[in-house]
């Protein structure tokens, strides 16, 4: 059995330890076809995304050796397994993954899971996504991806991230953890500053910790923001999160869980 990495720099890991994917088009490659999850993926679009517009002669002999390539060193990684991880089908070129095997997949469905889930136990939410965010080990790909699909998948991943956060948030709050979560909620707000979710989160838990005047504060800089950069204003549940610190309300002031589920 071989584990897929691409939360992170590209990484395949076999029983005995880390297996090296060695030059930039091997790594598209095996890139590309792990983001389609176990799905055909044209001959065309592989073309497109290892080459770009220096595509060379002999494309078709050029992706097939690639291909080649890439079954002799999955092989040797799995010398006891009965077929090829990569097969040929009528629409294209499949890598065979299965579940448990690829990070980005498990962490998708960890994040739809605690979507369905929504409104449950908290507890459990708070620990399913934490280990899920775990998974990252920094820019998917490592911040190497070339390719049109590479790209959009990577930007298709990162909204699944910034979704766990704000759902485990969400858990964390329940839990009246808020000054727990804190710094992690500064932290992500200042990184992705027009996300208005984020915000909302920061100034209730900055409320909830006698920090008052700190969560004005932060709606107010918001509210600037937005305008210079977007030209609108808050959205009606981030000025409702204001609306509720100011006139002290008692659900804010007490049980945490029966404000978030009003104002998500």
């Amino acid at each position: 059995m071989l584990k897929f990495s691409i939360l992170g720099a590209l990484q395949i890991r076999t029983v005995s330890g880390p297996a090296e994917i060695s030059g930039d088009l091997q790594r598209t490659l095996v890139q590309t076809l792990l983001i389609s999850e176990g799905q055909p993926v044209s001959g065309e679009s592989l073309v497109e995304e290892m080459w770009g517009d220096a595509v060379p002669d002999n494309q078709a002999n050029a992706l097939q050796a690639h291909v080649s390539r890439l079954r002799r060193k999955l092989r040797g990684l799995e010398p006891g397994r009965a077929g090829s991880r990569v097969t040929i089908h009528p629409s294209g070129y499949r890598l065979v993954v299965g579940d448990g095997e690829l990070d980005a997949a498990e962490f998708v469905r960890a994040v739809r899971h605690a979507e369905s889930s929504r409104g449950g136990d908290p507890a459990y939410t708070a620990r399913l996504l934490g280990d899920a965010l775990a998974l990252w080990r920094g820019p998917v790909f490592g911040g190497f991806a070339c390719g049109t699909l590479c790209q959009l998948a990577g930007a298709r991943y990162d909204e699944y991230r910034m979704r766990a956060m704000e759902l485990r948030f969400d858990a964390e709050l329940r839990l009246g953890r808020h000054a727990a979560v804190l710094a992690e909620l500064t932290e992500a707000h200042t990184n992705h500053p027009l996300r208005e979710r984020f915000c909302e989160q920061l100034m209730i838990a900055l409320y909830c910790s006698g920090r008052q005047a700190d969560a004005l504060d932060v709606f107010r800089r918001m509210r600037r923001h937005l305008d210079d950069e977007l030209g609108i204003q808050p959205s009606p549940a981030l000025r409702q999160v204001e609306s509720a610190i100011l006139c002290h309300d008692p659900a804010l002031a007490g049980d945490t869980r029966t404000v978030i589920p009003q104002l998500a």
